[in-house]
Formats: structure tokens, sequence, C-alpha cells
């Protein structure tokens, strides 16, 4: 499931390919993926319009142009290419952005799970926006610590909770929690302020080392590495990790390195 670092890797994408290029054509092979918006609508307010300097919200990427700003939301399976113009479409092209150089900027998704929203003005995104709480890669040190300390909820559903902060799922809260020795089913306002600091600085040093890389990386001494492996082992211990479902998602962390 693409997450910040995913995001944050289409929104380099979305800014090499399209910043200051006129949409020519808009071409839409699935309107199933268009929220709020029909693909008549989208063709009409879009065609013509040239990109300006992208940005990203958490898991949301925001496409502005000089008028209207498109928003995607990937889900699940959702990703985000620039295609040369020779390029011919895969199975699950949902909508292809035709440029003015020929560059197709195609958003892919198999699952349709979200999709592609149209604010007409920058108030009608912001207002899209206006439930998610501040972008995890934004957050100055301490400031985690203290959004968790009134969060009467299990950690790692705080720190899921994109109203709380936007950007973290499931890969990055498990190695989040790994990172900063922390159980995630623990009550958040139950951690002591040492833990919740860890918390905290283990969330800019995931998401320093992810950033760069586009995605949750699987390095040998991280836990993502070991989450699909058989009988899967510590990075850090050695111990058997342990695995359950914690605030509805599959959940894997050390028993030794992370007590209850």
């Amino acid at each position: 499931m693409p997450e910040l670092p995913d995001v944050e890797e289409f929104r380099r994408i979305l800014a090499s390919c399209a910043t200051g290029r006129r949409v020519e054509r808009v071409e839409v092979a699935d309107a199933g993926v268009l929220r709020g918006v029909t693909a008549r609508r989208l063709r009409q307010r879009l065609t013509g319009r040239t990109f300006t300097e992208p940005r990203r919200h958490g898991k949301w990427l925001l496409a502005p142009t000089e008028g209207p700003t498109v928003l995607f939301h990937f889900g699940m399976t959702g990703r985000l290419r620039c295609d040369p113009a020779d390029s011919s479409p895969a199975p699950h092209d949902r909508v292809t952005l035709v440029l003015d150089d020929g560059h197709r900027l195609r958003y892919r998704d198999q699952r349709k799970l979200r999709g592609i929203w149209f604010a007409a003005t920058a108030a009608d995104a912001d207002r899209l926006l206006a439930d998610q709480g501040p972008d995890a890669l934004a957050l100055a040190p301490g400031e985690l610590a203290e959004l968790l300390a009134g969060q009467r909820r299990r950690v790692k559903a705080a720190l899921l909770d994109q109203s709380t902060v936007a950007g973290l799922g499931n890969l990055l809260a498990d190695e989040i929690l790994w990172h900063a020795r922390v159980h995630p089913a623990r009550r958040a306002v139950d951690l002591g302020d040492d833990e919740r600091r860890r918390v905290d600085s283990a969330t800019r040093q995931v998401l320093r080392a992810a950033v760069p890389t586009g995605h949750v990386p699987a390095k040998r001494s991280w836990l993502t590495a070991r989450r699909d492996t058989p009988a899967p082992h510590c990075p850090r211990c050695d111990t058997p990790l342990r695995q359950s479902r914690v605030a509805g998602r599959t959940t894997l962390w050390c028993p030794a390195c992370q007590p209850e």
C-alpha cells in the first residue's frame, strides 16, 4: 500500500513530468476512479490547463494548475507514471493526461479503492483535506510526542489515524514502533514521556531513511525485511517475532524489544 514515502516519490515524478506542461488531452478509460467529478467535466475543466508545482500532504498528492487542482489518493494499489509518447497503456491505467510534450501522465490502479478528485479552487482543495492532521514529514521535534500524549487509543491506532498525523501506514507504524521499542497495543496515553519521545524520534529517523528510496525499504536491519519470511526473527535481538491484529491491521513486533 502506498504510504508517505511512495506518495513523495509520485510527487517527484509529477514535478519532473508535468510542472510547466499543458494538458492537451484527458483520456478516461475507467470513470470508476473519479470522485465527485464526471469524466466530461474533468476533460472540459482540465484540458488546456498548465500544471504548476505539485505538493503532497500525508497520502494525498495535489497537482495544481493555474486554475483548478487535481488530487490523487492511491489507496492500496494506485500508482502514478510518466510514460513517453509512444508508450501503450497497461490494463489498469484508468486515467491518462496527455501533455503538450507528448508524455503521458498515467494513474494506474488495480483495485480502485480511492482515486482522483477535482477541486475548482484552492479553497475547495483545502476543504477536501480538512480532516487531515499535520503531515508526518513536516512535524517538528517533539510535536508527535505531544499529539500522542492525549490519545487514549492504542499507539498504533493513533499513528494510523490520518486526522492525528497524516502519511503513516501499516508498514511505517510497525517500523517506527519497533525502532522505538514500544509495543503497538499499548495505549498512547499510558506511555511514559521517554517512550513518547522515542516514538517521536523514531518517526523522523524512519522517514529520513525511507523518503529518498520512494518506499519503506526492506533493510536487513529493519523489521520490514522480516515481514514475509517464514518464522521471522527480530533483526536486533534474534527473538522470534510475533504477529497479530492491532487497530484492524496485521501487526508485527518483537516480544523482547517491545514488551507489553
